[in-house]
């Protein structure tokens, strides 16, 4: 590879990491070429970008990115390759459900929104991460409780304001 490829590979690799919030580096070597074919299917479905990387590239794209990758630069051994997605926990469950039917992936590190994970003992913390559409559906939940307690007191009132205040009285206490 030439240094010219090299410069443009890093490049490459600077914007994919300044493109994503999410980014899990993981080591998916040993794997045969059905299993290999098989986790890209199943990170294709997920929307998730799978890359088999150099090491030292990747690396220099960190250095060269704004962002601050913390410890994660020093796990970049061995085989690396990089998951992007849009959603903070979505290659964590890809790993892990595949993980049921293989050794690997082993999970390096991630970085989610500014925060670095390292070590395949995180696999479970980042499954737990809750999706931005799991967050928002939840707080909608929760907004849509109260709401729900004044439909349900019109309902059993009757419609009489005097009804509707007992009942909810009742509620609180």
């Amino acid at each position: 590879m030439t240094r010219e490829e090299k410069s443009q590979v890093i490049e490459e690799l600077t914007a994919q990491l300044a493109d994503n919030a999410n980014i899990y580096v993981a080591d998916i070597s040993g794997l045969n070429a059905a299993k290999t074919s098989e986790l890209r299917h199943a990170c294709f479905k997920a929307n998730i970008k799978l890359a088999v990387v150099k090491n030292t590239l990747l690396e220099k794209a960190m250095e060269a990115s704004d962002r601050d990758f913390g410890d994660l630069p020093s796990i970049l051994k061995g085989n690396t390759s990089v998951m992007y997605s849009e959603t903070g926990n979505a290659p964590a469950k890809v790993i892990k459900a595949f993980r049921k039917k293989a050794e690997k992936p082993l999970l390096k590190g991630a970085f989610i929104e500014e925060t670095v994970y390292l070590g395949d003992d995180q696999l479970d913390a980042l499954v737990d991460i809750k999706s931005r559409e799991e967050l928002i559906g939840d707080i909608i939940g929760l907004l849509q409780s109260p709401a729900k307690n004044v439909i349900s007191a019109l309902q059993s009132s009757g419609g009489k304001l005097s009804g509707i205040l007992k009942t909810l009285s009742q509620k609180e206490g």
